[in-house]
C-alpha cells in the first residue's frame, strides 16, 4: 500500500508503494456503440513504469486479473517524452499523459493499490482509450490557424520579428493538440460549441505573426461567431491542466480584446 506521512515541512510526502504487485481498472469499449465496461489486471510492481510501458505489459500478455485470456488496450501512442500529445486519457479520473505519468506517483496518488484509466469523457470513443479528437483540427480550420503561403515556390525570407514578438510566440508554439483543456473545460459542450483553448491560443500565435497576421481579421471574425471566444468563462481549468504549460488564459483574453475591437472596426465599415 501506498502510504502518506509528514515531512520535515509540515506537508506531506508518499511513501515508496512496497507491494509485490499492483492492479489497474480499465474503461473498455469494443467499438463506437458497444456498452462500456471495465476490466482489471493485476501488474507485477516495477519501479519507474509509466502508464504507456503498463499498457505495453498488458498487451504481451492480455489476460486479465481473473485470470482470463482478453484483447489487448487500444490507445493512442507515439513520441512517447511529452511532445505529440497522441496519449491524453483519464489516469486516476484527471487528465494527463500516459507517457509522463509514473506509477509509482499514481499509486501513491491512489493511495492504494490500483490505478484506474478511462478515455477522455469530452470526445468520441473509438475503441478503449482511445478517442477521436477530429473536433479540435475542424476548429484549427475553421480559424485559419496558419501561415498561409500561395504555391510552393521560393518566396525569398520572411518579413523580421523582434525579438521581444519572439518570445511573446514561443510558449504558445509549444502546443502539442492533446486537447487535455478542452477536456478540463466547463464550457467545452455540444451546447456551446464552444472551440477551446488551444484553438484561441493558435490563432494567437499566428496573429502575432507578421506573415501569419495577413489572416488576423477572418480569424478574429470566426472567433467572435457561434462557439468563438465569448462562451469562455474563465475557469482557468486550462491553464491548470496544461501539460506544456502553455498561457492559454492570457491568450483568451488578448483574442477576447482583439475580437471587440475588430467587431467595432466592422461596424463602422458597413
Amino acid at each position: 500500500m501506498a502510504t502518506k506521512t509528514k515531512n520535515g515541512h509540515g506537508g506531506t510526502k508518499a511513501e515508496p508503494y512496497k507491494g509485490t504487485s499492483y492492479k489497474v481498472s480499465i474503461k473498455r469499449q469494443a467499438h463506437p456503440d458497444a456498452p462500456a465496461r471495465t476490466e482489471v489486471f493485476e501488474l507485477p510492481y516495477r519501479k519507474g513504469m509509466n502508464i504507456t510501458s503498463v499498457l505495453g505489459d498488458i498487451a504481451m500478455e492480455p489476460v486479465n486479473a481473473s485470470g482470463a485470456d482478453t484483447t489487448a488496450i487500444a490507445y493512442d501512442a507515439n513520441c512517447l517524452e511529452e511532445i505529440c500529445g497522441s496519449c491524453a486519457m483519464l489516469i486516476n479520473g484527471k487528465a494527463r499523459m500516459a507517457c509522463s505519468a509514473l506509477v509509482d506517483k499514481l499509486l501513491a496518488e491512489a493511495g492504494g493499490d490500483t490505478i484506474t484509466l478511462a478515455p477522455l469523457s469530452k470526445f468520441p470513443v473509438v475503441r478503449d482509450l482511445a478517442v477521436d479528437r477530429s473536433v479540435l483540427f475542424e476548429n484549427l480550420k475553421a480559424v485559419k490557424a496558419w501561415v498561409p503561403i500561395d504555391g510552393s515556390y521560393d518566396l525569398g525570407p520572411g518579413p523580421k520579428q523582434f525579438p521581444q514578438i519572439q518570445e511573446a510566440r514561443y510558449p504558445l508554439s509549444n502546443c502539442i493538440s492533446c486537447t487535455i483543456c478542452m477536456e478540463v473545460c466547463p464550457q467545452f459542450n455540444e451546447d456551446t460549441n464552444f472551440v477551446g483553448a488551444a484553438t484561441i491560443a493558435q490563432a494567437r500565435l499566428f496573429n502575432m505573426d507578421p506573415s501569419g497576421a495577413v489572416l488576423k481579421e477572418e480569424r478574429l471574425r470566426a472567433l467572435a461567431g457561434d462557439g468563438g471566444v465569448q462562451e469562455c468563462g474563465y475557469a482557468q481549468n486550462c491553464v491548470q491542466a496544461c501539460p506544456k504549460q502553455l498561457p492559454l488564459t492570457e491568450a483568451i483574453s488578448d483574442i477576447s480584446r482583439d475580437v471587440i475591437v475588430q467587431k467595432v472596426k466592422d461596424f463602422f465599415v458597413r
